[in-house]
């Protein structure tokens, strides 16, 4: 017996095709994320994992952990820090690069008013991880 919604409709649509590669986009970026933190973290524990911390002394991160491009060189040399700190930037790019996506789908569409929300949700994402809060 036949389905009766592939009987209605038996191409995809534009718009699950569009659900699909949103959902890949961030399957894949959740994935790769959650990779890097996970092989970061068991690198550090297996070089740092017997070392006392000294919880009287503050120190701050490092300067190669406060830069995109410090911290994709020095997890490029493997610096288990690096790696998930990677991994943490890579989980908050992942629904801006979903975001970004919908751009382009929705001006490939022509659906200019979703284009323009969607370019304004953008906007707000950018402006709130550069600027941040505090002082």
């Amino acid at each position: 017996m036949e389905n009766s919604k592939t009987k209605e409709n038996p191409a995809i649509t534009k718009h699950q095709i569009m659900e699909i590669w949103i959902g890949n986009i961030l399957r894949i970026g959740v994935s790769l994320s959650a990779f890097l933190v996970v092989l970061g973290g068991m690198s550090y524990l297996f070089h740092q994992g017997s070392v006392v911390p000294q919880y009287s002394l503050f120190k701050g991160e490092p300067a190669r952990l406060k830069g995109f491009i410090s911290v994709l060189h020095t997890a490029l040399i493997l610096r288990s820090r690096s790696i998930i700190q990677l991994g943490l930037l890579l989980l908050i790019a992942t629904p801006v690069a979903r975001v970004v996506f919908s751009v382009f789908v929705f001006a490939r569409q022509k659906d200019w008013l979703y284009t323009w929300i969607t370019l304004i949700v953008l906007c707000l994402l950018i402006l709130s991880l550069t600027v941040g809060y505090g002082p």
